[in-house]
This record gives C-alpha cells, sequence and structure tokens, in this order.
C-alpha cells in the first residue's frame, strides 16, 4: 500500500511539473499561479522524501 501512495504522489509532483512548464511558456505568465504550483510540488516532494 505504501508503494502504491508513494506512487501517486510522483504522479501528481509530475503533473504538476507539466503544468508548471505549461504556464511559463505562455506569453503571458500567470507568476502568482506558478509561485503557488511550485509550492505544492515543493510540499508533494517532502511528503515523498518522509514516506521513504
Amino acid at each position: 500500500m505504501q508503494t502504491a501512495h508513494i506512487t501517486a504522489l510522483e504522479a501528481k509532483h509530475a503533473s504538476l511539473d507539466q503544468r508548471i512548464v505549461a504556464e511559463s511558456q505562455r506569453p503571458m505568465p500567470d507568476t502568482v499561479a506558478i509561485a503557488e504550483l511550485k509550492k505544492q510540488k515543493l510540499r508533494l516532494k517532502e511528503e515523498i522524501a518522509s514516506a521513504h
């Protein structure tokens, strides 16, 4: 069960990374949205690290 949880967290982390890249490539990126996505990504990274 723990492995499934970590896999799900890693999938969410990758999804956030894709959203950050997509937002960054827009002609007028929303820097507030990018900052929030990066915070969410960092929280997930910390949760993944603590689960190992």
